[in-house]
């Protein structure tokens, strides 16, 4: 049994203004790392992190010191044409009142659709589990963005939620114990222990 905590990164200047912070690569806000040193996670054997500088950041301030795994494939979704604009400002643009309509289900202009991004997320995800069983980790960080943490539990969390009943504030994250024996059969395997 692996315990994993599944942590958003710290706000950025791009989540203040409720931007779609998706490809571009910012670093947290001074707020984002102030609200971050109110926050206190068990000590991991592994940390797991995107490549973006907003996960390594926060990854850095809640875990000095710790070795930090990069896994390309954690992400966040490329928002194409919609990315670093906020609804305002994309209010009265046809595209997005498209994939408003259509519940978020429809590409980003330019950008991922959902099942790119969910399924690329997944395979990242995979890699960590993978990881985490074979070398014997029993509690490890990933440190991601919202909308990776929000793929991840609606295909592997339990109780089971939508993908939108997943979306934590930055900084926050999900406990979740993985059972290897489960993983294998490919199950629900992600049971939620603590959110925070």
């Amino acid at each position: 049994m692996t315990e994993i905590w599944l942590i958003r990164h710290g706000m950025t200047e791009g989540n203040r203004h409720q931007r779609y912070i998706g490809k571009t690569d910012e670093p947290l806000c001074e707020e984002g790392r102030k609200k971050l040193k109110t926050f206190s996670y068990p000590d991991p054997e592994a940390v797991f992190v995107s490549p973006l500088v907003r996960c390594r950041e926060t990854a850095e301030l809640l875990f000095p010191g710790k070795r930090l795994r990069i896994i390309d494939q954690l992400a966040e979704c490329d928002f194409g044409a919609f990315e670093n604009k906020n609804y305002l400002e994309l209010s009265g643009n046809t595209d997005y009142q498209a994939w408003v309509d259509s519940g978020g289900l429809l590409p980003f202009p330019g950008g991922e659709s959902r099942e790119e991004f969910r399924e690329r997320t997944l395979e990242g995800f995979r890699r960590v589990v993978t990881d985490c069983f074979c070398s014997d980790i029993s509690r490890a960080a990933v440190v991601v963005h919202g909308g990776t943490i929000m793929n991840v539990m609606e295909a592997y969390g339990r109780p089971e939620r939508d993908f939108y009943g997943w979306h934590l504030k930055n900084g926050c994250g999900y406990q979740v114990k993985a059972d290897p024996v489960f993983w294998n059969q490919n199950r629900k395997v992600l049971e939620l222990i603590k959110e925070m």
